[in-house]
């Protein structure tokens, strides 16, 4: 009968509705309630920055880096179980604590056949053998589970041909040398770390006819010039003469195989003679005291003046070497690469609180876990430190002294060094829930570089609430100096809204916020400690990616007594109480006002004259600078007087909202089809010399050489179109939500 079946399914569904809102009561945690006034809590903040221990770090640092820990190796597993049992820890621990696997590609050397390089005579005899490990130079350098140097993702192959030096291996290099009438066909080519990525080394060499690649550190870019053994590691911070940087020569981040997908088992795979991005010949490391011995006996012209380093003699260009030197003159260079590739599962693992009042606004704190060898400082510092600020946090939950307003997420990525791939998968997998619903993404991948002063990388809006935090701290080392004061001593930048403010660096794609910020449009920031640069030239710290990065290193030289580690901890501590205890979110989008303005300002300097002589107007990008700049600063007006108030908890989660997703409207996924992953039309990588909207600076570059009416100078048509949206979609994203 009809009405019986009708009232049977009224029935059901009132039951069903009925259980839904029996089940969301209980799934509710008893303290949300969107109408909680929760704020800031200034004695919980003081808690936490007094319970921070330098010394607890120190012990965290020890245990991390007391084994070498690649990827997927049997010790990066060990180090997810010691992660879990920390965050799962009835009086330290977090509400709840995960790992997730991926399977993903990874690269290894050959244990069989090791990668080799060598001198070989006319006759084939071997002349001359580089080092295949690092000097064993304090018993940990020479373990079986310390990986031999390579070129992670280079192909195997036994190239062989004559030696010549191509300074940074960048395209520029290259057209040099044959304009010098070098014939590089067939060629090795020894090339320097710095100045261009590492897979981008062997791709402009492979456009000119080389076979293989070398790449070592010269002492000039890493040592201040110093490189014997009396003046390095043991005995300095500096690095070793056999010390070899490994590194991913992969060009993009996330897993090869699976671009824009998630590494699990419903996800398509690309074939592997699809898989672009890979190092297209052989590519090996050398250590400087090898690339001293082939670099120095080479013959040809003189090496300009901009290439030379601090080997010890004069650098020449070969090709080949020369006949009064330490080999015979027609010797050849033999590289024998005999890496392999494999699909290996590599964990993230994810400890969470959960949020009293917005538990679905999430702050997200990260650091990769894994490392080429011991990986004191690169990323176990960074851990160090996460493990100890998730312990001060999780005891005050445990105890019931605090809960934050919003969701805490901390994150140990997997398999970053290989391309920030644990991290980019886990946003290729939670793409939606995380664009919807995070504030910001805070990384502390290599918290101390050396003792000296803060470094902050981010975008714009986390300036405000960086520099409120480091305010409030004070400075390790003599005086009385808050790490603010001592930050803006030596990077500082004069703000024609603030005077002289600390200076925040640019994010890049150098670690785990690279997938934040450019595919997900999340504001993102970069915290460490570093060095003084007056007083080094050191591209990086010395040691980096080599099997000297040890624990002992980093006690004796970087950070004796760990209180600049201790100094990172309460940082990133107070930024992510800020951020989520605080009732209105301190993001200040009024400073993206200055960014937008010193983009625009370049554009008309360097730009506007060419712009015209092609009827281009920077008219529009003009007019929606104003309007993003009128709007941001009314949206800060509102903010001001609703904090003088008693406002509707409701009324400022809409305003943190907007606050939350203006970084999101700068993304266009299809304004740079070229480059995998960067969408954001501010921070997308610039190849341009006008430091003005990438885009624009990339597309007017490529068209300066072409004629009127080119599709280059369409695209820079398009380029000014698509930041002037972007623009318009930000300014409209602060006007009142009410007002479309």
């Amino acid at each position: 009968m009809q009405w019986t079946k009708v009232l049977g399914l009224g029935l059901g569904a009132a039951a069903f509705l009925g259980l839904g809102i029996i089940l969301g009561h209980f799934a509710i945690p008893k303290e949300a309630s969107v109408s909680a006034p929760q704020d800031l809590d200034l004695q919980i903040l003081e808690t936490v920055m007094g319970q921070l221990s330098a010394s607890r770090i120190r012990d965290n640092l020890r245990e991390l880096s007391r084994d070498p820990h690649l990827a997927t190796s049997p010790r990066d597993e060990d180090l997810v179980q010691l992660l879990l049992q920390r965050w799962r820890d009835p009086e330290s621990g977090l509400d709840s604590a995960e790992a997730s696997k991926y399977e993903v590609l990874l690269s290894f050397p050959s244990q069989e056949q090791p990668n080799l390089v060598h001198v070989v005579g006319p006759t084939g005899d071997i002349i001359y053998s580089c080092r295949q490990t690092e000097e064993n130079l304090t018993g940990e350098q020479g373990g079986p589970d310390v990986v031999q140097p390579y070129a992670a993702y280079a192909p195997p192959g036994t190239p062989q041909g004559l030696l010549v030096y191509a300074n940074r291996g960048s395209e520029e290099d290259f057209k040099e040398l044959q304009t010098q009438g070098i014939n590089l066909e067939g060629t090795i080519a020894l090339t320097r770390y710095g100045g261009v990525g590492r897979g981008a080394k062997a791709v402009n060499a492979a456009k000119h006819g080389v076979a293989g690649v070398l790449v070592y550190t010269d002492p000039a870019d890493i040592n201040d010039g110093l490189s014997s053994p009396s003046e390095t590691f043991p005995n300095s911070w500096y690095l070793p003469p056999s010390g070899v940087e490994r590194g991913s020569y992969y060009e993009y981040f996330g897993d090869p195989l699976t671009p824009y997908l998630p590494a699990i088992p419903s996800s398509f795979r690309l074939d592997l003679a699809n898989v672009s991005g890979f190092p297209p010949i052989p590519t090996q490391p050398i250590g400087f005291q090898d690339a001293r011995d082939l670099l120095c006996n080479l013959s040809g012209t003189l090496a300009p003046t901009t290439w030379q380093g601090a080997l010890g003699c004069s650098y020449r260009l070969g090709p080949g070497f020369r006949p009064d030197g330490g080999f015979p003159a027609d010797s050849q260079v033999n590289v024998s690469v005999h890496n392999r590739l494999e699909l290996r599962n590599s964990s993230n693992v994810l400890g969470i609180i959960r949020g009293a009042v917005e538990p679905d606004r999430y702050v997200l704190y990260g650091n990769h876990r894994d490392s080429w060898v011991h990986g004191a400082v690169d990323p176990s510092s960074g851990t160090a430190v996460l493990l100890e600020l998730s312990r001060v946090l999780g005891t005050l939950l445990k105890k019931g002294t605090w809960r934050p307003r919003r969701s805490i997420v901390f994150a140990s990525w997997g398999a970053e060094e290989f391309g920030l791939i644990g991290s980019t998968e886990f946003t290729e997998e939670f793409f939606n829930k995380l664009q919807e619903r995070t504030v910001t993404y805070i990384n502390v991948d290599i918290s101390v570089f050396a003792n000296a002063t803060l470094r902050v990388q981010g975008t714009p809006p986390v300036q405000s609430v960086v520099f409120s935090a480091t305010k409030e701290i004070r400075s390790p080392g003599p005086g009385d100096l808050s790490i603010y004061d001592n930050w803006i001593r030596y990077f500082n930048r004069s703000s024609p809204v603030y005077g002289l403010v600390p200076s925040l660096g640019s994010l890049g794609a150098g670690s785990d916020y690279a997938p934040f910020i450019h595919f997900l449009g999340i504001s993102s920031m970069d915290l460490a400690y570093t060095y003084d640069r007056s007083k080094t030239s050191a591209r990086i710290y010395p040691t980096y990616h080599t099997a000297f990065d040890t624990f002992d290193y980093v006690d004796k030289f970087l950070d004796p007594g760990f209180s600049s580690h201790q100094a990172v901890a309460q940082t990133a501590g107070s930024v992510i109480l800020r951020l989520s205890d605080s009732f209105f979110l301190p993001l200040n989008v009024s400073d993206y006002s200055e960014t937008l303005r010193s983009f625009l300002q370049a554009a008309q300097q360097e730009l506007e004259a060419l712009l015209e002589q092609h009827s281009i107007s920077l008219g529009p990008l003009v007019t929606a600078v104003e309007k993003f700049d009128a709007e941001a600063a009314a949206l800060v007006e509102r903010i001001s007087t609703l904090q003088k108030g008693s406002p509707d908890p409701l009324q400022v989660r809409m305003l943190n909202d907007q606050l939350m997703l203006l970084e999101r409207t700068f993304l266009n996924p299809r304004a740079f089809p070229e480059e995998r992953y960067y969408s954001h039309v501010l921070w997308a990588p610039r190849t341009g010399s006008v430091a003005t909207f990438p885009g624009l600076s990339n597309a007017c570059s490529r068209a300066r050489d072409t004629a009127p009416g080119s599709e280059a100078w369409a695209e820079v048509q398009r380029q000014i179109s698509i930041v002037v949206m972007a623009l318009e979609g930000a300014a409209a994203t602060l006007r009142p939500v009410a007002d479309l």
